[in-house]
């Protein structure tokens, strides 16, 4: 539910952003438009939210006496990716607003946490067994089957820390390839596509949504999102009914990432959420009315959040590595537009920059129908 004593920031106040890369620097760019400033925390100096903010301070995120300086110079704080101690997000909350707040960051940061909230809350998820050591793991494909995936609890992303168990598979030697003592065993689903949703939630408890995306990846990184996903109607009304509910059950401000597996039955399970902007909404910087990184400032500073009506069908395609060295040529591309971000070097499997393809509207539609 909305607190009634939170408090908006007018334009004009600084936002406090834990973390310096990519998803910060496109926000401090929406909140330089609204006329907001912001101020980067992050333990590297001149990282890409840094390049385009207004101050920044260098600290590890556990730093108590940094922290106190840093909710000094700032009206409200937020963070950009979820490896953030929550410890550090509730010394904060002492000192000056967080949105989203530990509930949130605590339920994206531990799939354990975060798959047994989404089943407290009646959401569908993939099966999936926690396991602790390698007799956990030997029972836990025998209750699952192969095959089926294994995940490091915390900290996994773009396909680092999951191991795939195909049937005869050394149950040891997975258990060790996952690289942590804690994991989830999850079954193995043979879905249709993946789709995200990102929706919006500001100080009143009113939310807005984007048109679900669907999501293809290579190498276990996200490679293109495509605006709207081929789902029914009836389909992506219901994901979008889903991701509401979860936004509401974790009393989010902010931003709120769902992804789904489309079962090929039509079924909808939750996949991971994240709260903050996501890659799979990056999108909407060239195809909506208002895009979610506008969306997060309006909500984190407690503003009327925007239309998310979509102007143009997209295709999000990332760039990966040395795949950014092409730029010039889409520069020449008369429906793309180029966002870098910043980055000195490019490494394999480092995200880049991206580029936003736009269409008419419904066009994409007829071409996959044709």
């Amino acid at each position: 539910m909305a607190d009634p004593e939170a408090i908006a920031i007018a334009p004009g106040g600084v936002i406090g952003i834990l973390g310096g890369g990519q998803l910060g620097r496109m926000t401090a760019l929406a909140a330089a438009r609204l006329g907001y400033r912001c101020h980067i925390f992050a333990p590297e100096a001149g990282g890409p939210a840094a390049q385009v903010s207004a101050a920044e301070t260098i600290a590890e995120y556990d730093d108590r006496n940094a922290l106190s300086r840093f909710a000094a110079a700032i009206d409200v704080a937020t963070f950009e990716f979820e490896n953030v101690p929550v410890a550090s997000v509730d010394y904060l909350l002492d000192k000056v607003p967080v949105r989203p707040g530990p509930k949130a960051l605590a339920a994206a940061q531990d799939r354990m946490v975060e798959k047994t909230f989404l089943r407290s809350i009646g959401v569908p998820t993939v099966p999936f067994i926690e396991v602790n050591d390698v007799a956990a793991l030997s029972r836990a494909v025998d209750d699952l089957g192969t095959p089926a995936v294994l995940k490091t609890a915390r900290l996994g992303y773009d396909g680092k820390g999951q191991v795939l168990i195909e049937p005869g598979a050394d149950i040891g030697c997975a258990f060790r390839q996952m690289g942590a003592d804690r994991g989830v065993l999850e079954k193995w689903i043979d879905f249709r596509m993946e789709i995200s949703v990102i929706i919006a939630r500001g100080l009143d408890g009113a939310t807005v949504t984007f048109d679900p995306a669907e999501n293809r990846h290579k190498n276990h990184i996200l490679d293109t999102s495509i605006a709207p996903a081929r789902l029914s109607p009836e389909l992506s009304m219901r994901a979008s009914e889903i991701a509401a509910r979860i936004a509401s059950k974790l009393d989010l401000i902010g931003l709120l990432a769902v992804e789904l597996f489309v079962t090929r039955e039509d079924t909808l399970l939750v996949n991971e959420i994240a709260p903050r902007p996501h890659n799979s909404g990056h999108w909407s910087m060239n195809a909506c009315r208002t895009c979610q990184f506008e969306q997060f400032v309006r909500a984190i500073c407690g503003q009327p959040l925007g239309s998310t009506v979509r102007y143009a069908d997209a295709v999000m395609t990332n760039l990966i590595g040395n795949r950014v060295n092409d730029w010039p040529l889409t520069l020449k591309e008369p429906n793309a537009h180029l966002h870098l971000y910043g980055k000195n070097e490019a490494r394999e499997g480092r995200k880049m920059g991206h580029i936003n393809r736009t269409y008419p509207l419904g066009s994409l539609a007829e071409e996959s129908a044709n």
